[in-house]
């Protein structure tokens, strides 16, 4: 006989208790969203982890408050011309050098034979133009002489033909000598003409070779020159006087042609070097004021060079020092503001913080009069100087307002303490 086998309560209710569950859980998400479409998402936090800074009205000091590094204006590189090894080094880092002055002395074996094989080439080449002149002289002397010979030579021919004529003449002498001399005479005239227009032949080529051979010369002088300097530049002297800053240069070692050997700063003339955050880079402009302070007072300067270029969300500046500033190194650093624009006597002010990272400045959180609660409202701010920043809509003065970061909470809508 078959026996009915009963449920067990738990098994008998569990089923309807889940559906319950279920049944609550979607009112309760339901109800929350409509709470959250009507005030917003909330959050609970500790309030005295906050940092809260009331919104004042006072005066906006529109300048920015830097340090600037001393740099030297004016600085003059040492390069090596012709590369060797350091043979000897003449002055230390830090010296002040007068122009021309010797720095250090490289040593170039191969440079040196490479001189003195030029110098043989040159050499030789140059006695080989002279020998060439030599021979031309020569030639145009032989041509000269043997036109002077042919011209005796007519000389003698005319005259004995002259006193031959008569003698034929008279049967004295034959006629064979008489069409002789004649033979002759005709032949070193016409052997005249010839060597005439040789000789004009030749002085119009020599004129040409003569200038083509000067030219030359020149060439190869200047060659040879150039090659000496080469020697010379072996010895690395201070283009300008100034303070030898760096001297990178050791003895024994070998620099190569083009390496930088260390540089030169003229004296009495420095530059301040800034970096400035990027938020400031469409503000700053070439010429705006900035007040240095110094041991003997504030100096006005004005910004000479802007480096738009961001590096690590930063951007540099430089600002000329007057050339008489004294008691100043290079190196040091010094205070300085940079004026960005004209003050403003009566503005809304609202401390520095890091809420600016998350809201960007279009919004933030104000707590509530009664202070158990902060709303999120949406502001607009304008410039910012070291402290404060501008606060153009959105707050009014006495609104306290967190200024803390709001990495952990800047989704809600409002916060309760």
């Amino acid at each position: 006989m078959d026996k009915k086998i009963e449920r067990s309560f738990t098994q008998k209710y569990l089923k309807k208790f889940t559906f319950a569950a279920l049944a609550l859980g979607v009112a309760a998400a339901a109800y929350g969203f409509t709470q959250s479409s009507d005030t917003g998402s909330s959050q609970n936090i500790d309030r005295s982890s906050l940092t809260v800074s009331t919104v004042k009205q006072g005066a906006f000091k529109d300048a920015l408050s830097l340090r600037g590094q001393v740099v030297p204006k004016t600085s003059i590189y040492l390069d090596t011309i012709a590369g060797g090894q350091v043979e000897e080094r003449l002055v230390e880092q830090g010296e002040y050098v007068e122009k021309g002055q010797p720095l250090v002395r490289l040593s170039n074996t191969n440079l040196q034979l490479d001189v003195m094989s030029r110098e043989a080439q040159v050499t030789e080449q140059l006695n080989f133009l002279r020998n060439t002149q030599m021979t031309m002289e020569t030639s145009r002397l032989n041509l000269r002489r043997d036109l002077l010979e042919i011209e005796l030579k007519i000389t003698h021919l005319t005259r004995r033909l002259k006193q031959t004529k008569p003698l034929v003449k008279s049967g004295v002498l034959a006629q064979d000598q008489l069409a002789e001399l004649e033979e002759d005479l005709n032949y070193y005239q016409a052997r005249k003409e010839l060597t005439l227009e040789r000789q004009k032949q030749e002085n119009s080529i020599r004129e040409v070779q003569v200038a083509q051979l000067s030219d030359s010369a020149k060439m190869l002088e200047k060659n040879l020159q150039f090659a000496r300097r080469n020697l010379d530049n072996l010895l690395i002297k201070a283009p300008v006087s100034g303070y030898l800053s760096e001297l990178d240069v050791e003895i024994g070692e070998s620099k190569n042609s083009g390496a930088r050997l260390g540089q030169i700063d003229i004296p009495n003339e420095y530059k301040l070097v800034v970096r400035l955050d990027e938020f400031y880079l469409n503000q700053v402009q070439r010429d705006m004021t900035v007040m240095i302070e110094l041991e003997s007072g504030t100096v006005n300067a004005k910004v000479s060079k802007i480096d738009s270029r961001v590096q690590q969300s930063q951007f540099q500046i430089e600002v000329d020092l007057p050339s008489n500033t004294k008691s100043i190194k290079r190196g040091q650093s010094i205070d300085i503001e940079l004026m960005l624009g004209g003050d403003k006597n009566n503005a809304l002010l609202l401390k520095r913080g890091a809420f600016f990272t998350n809201s960007g400045g279009n919004w933030v959180y104000v707590i509530d009069p009664n202070g158990d609660k902060a709303l999120r409202r949406d502001i607009r701010l304008g410039k910012k100087n070291q402290h404060y920043f501008e606060v153009l809509e959105g707050l009014n003065a006495g609104d306290r307002v967190i200024t803390s970061s709001y990495s952990n909470f800047d989704k809600a809508q409002q916060l309760q303490f």
